[in-house]
């Protein structure tokens, strides 16, 4: 089933434009479908917050024709935004306060912008621990992108991320090594992953938490783990929910910052994923900037050349996440407490009911 409108949020409309179905709550109430409920904590910067929205609404939408889905977007006060970013917020959003009055089937927690490999410095440390622990209590199951998988294996395993020496930043090939686990059910066992960081968690740190490593890659190592019950935890270190043109956006603001002198190397292009005519035009569009020229290049031309090779898999592996929270959430407790069968471990209660 589709996505539900439950307010007035733009990205809801955006999303009609693309052709994308999108319920009212009137039309919702008239069909005998169950609710979900997912809250998705934005942290992305300004420039990427209503795109990040967009992203994660599309994959929801797309993922399962099981339910109605109500995404609740929500985010940290504790991060500093522009004037018309922190309008969007109080129009749209809702508080963590409201978030945990009405109750969650599940959470997704995005990534934030922050280079510094120390989490523990960042104004909003706090706050998101506080989150994390109680969606462990409270909800189904917790996806976590980026820093957030970052946040969770400091937070919950003491597994501090380590800076690398270069932004990995690019498309990297994945591989499946945990085929029997239903998140991967129906995935390619071989897979590309967009990444854009500069800190990460190594193979040995997610094995020594006791993880469950689902995909890796040689370049990009651990894209997809989970807790050690295998689902009350979900994390990405990639960023599979970027559009096509998600890392050609970051090159192009990184690019006019370097240009305007507010950081003092010039961006690389991203590893694996432009074409050669693509290359060209980006690189013509640098020279012209160079020369003192306005940004000419569109994003709809661009996006009819860039080759978009992880979205399928991406879809599969949420609609997957989507269709076990529905089961967990829809299993009669009692059901839970048969003998031999681990209420904390939602896997097992499947296995069993």
């Amino acid at each position: 089933m589709p996505l539900i409108a439950h307010n007035d949020l733009p990205t809801f409309q955006r999303l009609r434009d693309e052709g994308r179905i999108v319920l009212s709550e009137d039309r919702a109430h008239t069909q005998e479908i169950r609710e979900m409920h997912i809250g998705l904590l934005n942290m992305m910067p300004d420039g990427a917050l209503q795109a990040t929205e967009r992203q994660f609404f599309r994959l929801i939408g797309e993922s399962n024709r099981i339910a109605q889905f109500y995404v609740h977007p929500f985010t940290l006060p504790e991060l500093e935004r522009s004037a018309e970013t922190q309008a969007h917020i109080d129009t749209y959003y809702e508080s963590y306060e409201e978030i945990k009055a009405q109750g969650l089937d599940a959470l997704i927690i995005t990534g934030a912008n922050v280079s510094d490999p120390e989490l523990s410095n960042a104004p909003f440390w706090e706050p998101l621990q506080e989150i994390i622990e109680w969606s462990w209590d409270n909800v189904a199951s917790t996806l976590c992108s980026c820093l957030a998988t970052h946040a969770v294996m400091e937070f919950k395993y003491n597994q501090k991320r380590q800076a690398m020496k270069k932004k990995l930043w690019g498309v990297y090939k994945h591989q499946v090594s945990e085929r029997t686990h239903p998140l991967v059910r129906g995935v390619n066992s071989i897979f590309d992953v967009p990444h854009s960081r500069w800190n990460k968690i190594s193979d040995r740190q997610f094995k020594e938490a006791g993880m469950k490593i689902l995909t890796t890659s040689k370049k990009a190592g651990v894209h997809l783990a989970t807790s050690p019950d295998g689902f009350r935890i979900v994390c990405f270190q990639g960023h599979p929910e970027y559009d096509t043109i998600s890392l050609y956006k970051e090159y192009q603001r990184d690019l006019i910052s370097f240009l305007d002198g507010d950081i003092k190397k010039e961006p690389p292009l991203p590893c694996n994923y432009l074409n050669k005519e693509v290359e060209k035009l980006i690189k013509a569009q640098r020279k012209s900037l160079l020369k003192g020229k306005e940004w000419t290049l569109s994003d709809e031309e661009l996006y009819n050349l860039i080759d978009n090779s992880w979205r399928d898999t991406a879809r599969g592996i949420i609609g997957n996440w989507v269709g076990l929270v529905y089961q967990i959430t829809n299993v009669d407790r009692q059901k839970q407490y048969m003998d031999g069968v681990d209420p904390n471990n939602p896997l097992e209660i499947l296995q069993q009911t």
